[in-house]
């Protein structure tokens, strides 16, 4: 697959030049495509060489990523190809880059597999998240189980001070009088009631 720019300022003739191979895996039910090599040609020659890293999706469908790029801040998805090459000259990258080589049907895109992996950071944090949750969760019920409960054969029953009645004639038998300097007082002489003067 081959994108032509023409003439751009110094560079008389840029191509970009995709290197799409299709494969078939035994474990596999359809097969596959992959970008094997990206290349940078002007000046009518092969300039700068990328070998592409996990850009493969399904032959049935097409392959999206936000940014496929050979800087590292954007995971490096393109590698130069060696060392001697000029591509260690160049910095490229695709923003929003979809591509898709095989069963292209009226000029659109397919379904798109997408680059984001399994563990994004977002994804990371979650579980992090949920793992924290999960062990508060725990411990909560490991003191539930653990809480001590009343005996259920227990109750608390107060014990109302007790004052037996006494009838009229025994409180007047009870009671005595005292002659004090012109006061009239009483003693009671039952000992439990002990002694009240009036």
């Amino acid at each position: 697959l081959s994108l032509k720019f023409g003439d751009i300022g110094d560079l008389k003739g840029l191509v970009i030049r995709f290197l799409l191979t299709a494969s078939s895996y035994q474990l596999s039910v359809q097969s596959w495509f992959s970008l094997h090599r990206l290349q940078l040609l002007y000046n009518h020659s092969v300039q700068a060489t990328f070998n592409a890293t996990r850009i493969h999706a399904p032959a049935s469908y097409s392959f999206r990523c936000e940014h496929v790029s050979s800087l590292q801040r954007y995971d490096a998805l393109l590698v130069p190809s060696s060392a001697n090459d000029l591509s260690k000259l160049w910095e490229v990258t695709f923003v929003d880059f979809q591509i898709q080589g095989f069963n292209i049907q009226e000029g659109h895109f397919a379904y798109a597999k997408d680059c984001a992996s399994f563990l994004s950071p977002a994804i990371l944090m979650g579980l992090v998240m949920s793992l924290v949750l999960l062990l508060v969760l725990a411990y909560a019920l490991h003191m539930l189980i653990h809480l001590k409960s009343l005996d259920r054969h227990y109750e608390c029953r107060a014990s109302p001070a007790y004052f037996a009645q006494m009838k009229d004639s025994d409180v007047a038998d009870e009671k005595e009088p005292l002659r004090n300097s012109g006061n009239e007082s009483y003693e009671l002489r039952n000992p439990q009631f002990g002694k009240i003067y009036i």
